[in-house]
């Protein structure tokens, strides 16, 4: 009897605990669910707020910078170190006249000048509050490739690209947009001949071995005695290994890809030598380091050189 009034307590005991147990779990899942309510008004409002201040933010600066008429651009600065005439340097960055000078992307005007073949770089700033400042560096082209082509009436026209000393594709200029006579806007040139002519993209840069080659005895040619020897005129590219020169008084030099600078002087060597016998080249191979091979003709029968028109030296203005 004793034993079940014991037992009757024990359960009695073991009830209190687990209704205790209960309790403490009930007011625990209610702190987390309180808990879990204010993290989430904290963050809700923390990023309604930030949200709030960002759109607060743009709408100040649409207001008083992006759309502010203060800022409004009154002058496009446009000057270049060559012959390309500020307005149409102008009309190509594609920028109007009344733009927000701060809203303006610097880095879209830029890519617009940089997309003409005989622009070389560009520096654009702004100038506050009213002035875009452009400075350009142009291209310096130093031969041609003549591409026939067929016109419209049947017949065959010839365009005309040019490469500069780094053997970039330039697309000539049109004499209408330049400052300077039509005789000084393309030049005669050097021919560079044999090139694909898949290759002639504007802006694009020829990394061809030979086509380097012929364009570094090119600029050469223009800083040596030869040139006011001879009249280079055409220089072949057809073959892998070497080029082969032209002059307007008929002779045919082959050259190496290397040392052209070197094979130039061999060169300069061998005419005077054929001067002290009254003769000229016909046809020399310098790309033969030894014994050069060499055939003759009298110089009686070799045009006459024409004096070239002297090209005006490019004075280059820093972009500042």
């Amino acid at each position: 009897m004793w034993f079940k009034r014991e037992q009757g307590r024990n359960r009695r005991l073991h009830r209190h605990h687990v209704l205790d147990v209960k309790l403490r779990s009930d007011h625990v899942h209610a702190n987390r669910v309180r808990m879990a309510r204010i993290s989430f008004f904290v963050l809700f409002g923390t990023f309604f707020g930030l949200y709030l201040l960002w759109r607060v933010g743009e709408l100040a600066l649409n207001t008083f910078v992006y759309e502010n008429q203060d800022f409004a651009i009154e002058q496009i600065d446009a000057q270049t170190d060559g012959k390309i005439a500020p307005e149409q340097l102008r009309r190509w960055t594609h920028v109007k006249v009344g733009a927000n000078l701060i809203a303006l992307d610097l880095g879209a005007v830029k890519r617009n000048l940089e997309l003409v073949s005989v622009i070389d770089s560009v520096s654009v700033e702004r100038v506050l509050p009213h002035t875009l400042k452009v400075r350009v560096t142009e291209r310096d082209p130093i031969a041609q490739v003549n591409v026939p082509r067929a016109d419209g009436a049947g017949g065959i026209a010839v365009s005309v690209y040019q490469l500069d000393a780094d053997g970039v594709v330039i697309q000539p200029l049109d004499p209408r947009v330049c400052t300077v006579p039509l005789a000084e806007v393309n030049p005669e040139l050097p021919v560079i001949g044999g090139l694909n002519y898949f290759l002639l993209q504007p802006g694009r840069h020829i990394e061809l071995p030979q086509v380097q080659a012929a364009l570094r005895l090119v600029a050469a040619f223009d800083r040596s005695p030869m040139a006011g020897l001879v009249d280079l005129q055409r220089v072949d590219v057809s073959e892998p290994r070497v080029i082969v020169a032209t002059t307007g008084q008929g002779s045919e030099v082959t050259f190496s890809l290397d040392n052209v600078e070197q094979q130039l002087q061999r060169w300069q060597l061998i005419y005077n030598l054929g001067l002290q016998q009254q003769k000229t080249i016909a046809t020399a191979d310098l790309a033969v380091a030894n014994n050069v091979p060499v055939r003759w003709m009298m110089a009686s029968a070799a045009p006459v050189l024409t004096p070239k028109t002297v090209k005006p030296f490019k004075i280059r203005r820093k972009n500042v």
